[in-house]
């Protein structure tokens, strides 16, 4: 029976719940929003299945048919698919091979009021919801008991999601339904770290009330407004129309808000768990100056197994693709985890007891303490400019 003593040990993926056959595992959410397994012991039968599924620990399965992954540099050639995604749209033309052949594609998307939540996707149209990044852990739902049905029904299915959701998913379906895992492609991003769902609820509760207008549409990070090598969230309003904000994106970057498991994420080396994984391709102009001078936005995508492979060239006519060495493109969270912030525990102790707009001053932009930062760097920036 899964007990988990420390939330470093938890990742939320949902795994241990859905394969319990006597639903007697419930994922309830902590002050934070972060998810974690709850065992009603008495409908649990001690079949220890939750334990065995649990992959996130340094002996989840990590692929074995090549020695290194095989990078590529990728951008889709339809430039309205580039435009629309986050990067390079490469998921774009790998989705829609898969759906081209009847298959289902489940990535994150939106629920109720822009909560991220896993979804289902049968039509290009559905899947385009999963374009961009969403800083934000998405809720897991039932969606791996849907890809076993999904598989069992004889589709290929592409999943999509963080390298400790891909993980999970695979080692659910080879517990409860192996003979299936030939049709399954997972695609594993590089990620950063995962932020808190009330955080961000409770953020864009404080817009709409600051703008007194109703957020009808959310970016994480505006390419249209600022480029695609910017950081910057923006949402559009009903009545006043798109305005950015960098207060979220703060708090991002400061890893104070991140699930405790990012600290100690055993998914951040390049053994990943996906097929492809796929990440913005910072350091582009080391290998190819030319390729993404537009600022339109370029993918690293690393091709970990012959399935992930053969998957890529299959689209190969649809995308720009040159190879890359694997030295050339390997981002810090190819290397190691993000370092959680040292006030990580004090910052959910005040978010909880003064709410969104005491965290936005204090560890966020809207502060002293902020605005000093900003002013001592201007002194410094003026003092060497004096100096030259």
């Amino acid at each position: 029976m899964i007990k988990i003593q420390e939330k470093t040990q938890c990742c939320g993926c949902s795994a241990c719940a859905n394969i319990c056959p006597k639903q007697a595992i419930s994922m309830v959410p902590d002050s934070l929003g972060f998810l974690y397994p709850t065992v009603n012991e008495d409908l649990c039968i001690k079949c220890n299945l939750c334990d065995k599924v649990c992959s996130f620990n340094e002996n989840y399965e990590k692929p074995i048919d090549f020695n290194n992954p095989r990078p590529f540099g990728v951008r889709h050639k339809n430039i309205e698919e580039v435009v629309s995604s986050r990067s390079g749209a490469v998921f774009i033309a790998l989705s829609d091979w898969i759906l081209d052949q009847g298959g289902t594609v489940y990535g994150a998307g939106y629920k109720d009021h822009f909560r991220v939540a896993h979804k289902r996707a049968t039509t290009k149209e559905e899947r385009d919801e999963f374009k961009g990044s969403k800083y934000v852990q998405s809720d897991m739902g039932s969606v791996l008991s849907q890809v076993k049905e999904d598989l069992k029904a004889g589709k290929k299915v592409l999943f999509s999601g963080t390298s400790c959701q891909v993980a999970g998913v695979k080692s659910f379906i080879k517990h409860s339904a192996s003979q299936f895992l030939d049709n399954l492609f997972c695609i594993d991003i590089v990620c950063h770290g995962t932020p808190s769902p009330y955080v961000w609820k409770e953020y864009l509760s404080y817009l709409e009330k600051k703008e007194k207008d109703s957020i009808t549409k959310v970016f994480f990070r505006d390419k249209e407004m600022f480029g695609w090598a910017d950081h910057r969230e923006s949402v559009v309003f009903s009545q006043k129309g798109r305005k950015s904000y960098l207060s979220y994106t703060y708090l991002f970057y400061k890893h104070i808000m991140f699930r405790q498991s990012c600290g100690v994420c055993h998914f951040a080396n390049t053994k990943k768990p996906g097929d492809i994984t796929i990440a913005d391709f910072w350091g582009w102009e080391k290998t190819n100056a030319d390729v993404n001078k537009d600022d339109k936005g370029i993918s690293l995508i690393l091709c970990n197994t012959q399935k992930g492979l053969d998957l890529f060239h299959s689209v190969e006519s649809s995308v720009y693709f040159f190879p890359v060495e694997l030295e050339k493109c390997l981002q810090p969270n190819l290397k190691h985890p993000s370092s959680v912030h040292r006030m990580r525990i004090q910052f959910e102790h005040d978010f909880n007891k003064y709410g969104i707009k005491y965290i936005l001053k204090r560890y966020g932009d809207l502060g002293w303490r902020y605005k000093a930062k900003i002013l001592l760097f201007n002194v410094k920036k003026l003092i060497a400019r004096m100096k030259k």
